[in-house]
């Protein structure tokens, strides 16, 4: 087995949630996010505790090495997917195409009715994946990760806040709403681990202190 599959295999449990939707933006939630549960706050702890802390070098990144999006079920690719499983109410057209819907923004607690409004993050950016270790994976390799909908990898959020955050580390942006500050911790250590991705000192340093108050 190559080292890119070595990690332990982490059992997550999905999770399905969701209000009724209704129309417009609203300062409560409606729907929320059905991100995979990430491992606890202790478990999050050891994993940093293991992780390489090395010098990021983005040399020769570019997006295009991280086909994205793929099929992933029947006619959805890995977008119109996540856009089904965090939305509430959803309704496709043949295409898996979204055409009404509530989503909630668990980054930044807004909800929103129009998918186009709606940006799935890479919670680890494709960027900072490269920088930490996936410049020497094979594409296969990096296409399961730009296209991971089993770890807490992927999420429907407000497209300008995933846009604020752009390929930055916790150390750089955390999420808006502090209340997800945990959640975040939680799932970033969990998706390095998993790929036997580094992590930066200061990244390493932000991350303790957002777990050690969970």
């Amino acid at each position: 087995m190559s080292k890119f599959y070595a990690r332990r295999r982490v059992s997550i449990l999905a999770t399905l949630t969701g209000l009724i939707a209704s129309a417009g933006l609203f300062n409560s939630p409606t729907a929320s996010a059905a991100l995979p549960t990430p491992v606890s706050a202790a478990t999050a702890r050891t994993y940093l505790a293991s992780l390489t802390v090395a010098t990021e070098n983005r040399t020769g990144y570019s997006r295009d090495l991280f086909p994205t999006w793929i099929t992933i079920s029947g006619t959805c690719n890995t977008r119109e997917y996540i856009l089904k499983r965090d939305g509430s109410n959803v309704t496709t057209d043949s295409a898996c195409v979204a055409t009404s819907g509530s989503w909630y923004s668990v980054y930044d607690g807004a909800t929103w009715t129009a998918a186009s409004d709606v940006d799935i993050d890479h919670l680890v950016p494709l960027a900072e994946a490269w920088d930490s270790g996936a410049s020497a994976w094979t594409t296969a390799q990096r296409q399961a990760f730009a296209n991971d909908v089993t770890r807490p990898q992927l999420l429907a959020v407000t497209d300008n806040v995933n846009q604020s955050k752009g390929d930055k580390d916790p150390a750089e942006w955390m999420p808006p709403l502090s209340s997800y500050a945990c959640t975040y911790a939680r799932a970033w250590v969990q998706v390095k681990y998993y790929y036997n991705l580094k992590i930066d000192s200061a990244e390493k340093t932000k991350l303790t202190s957002v777990l050690n108050g969970c």
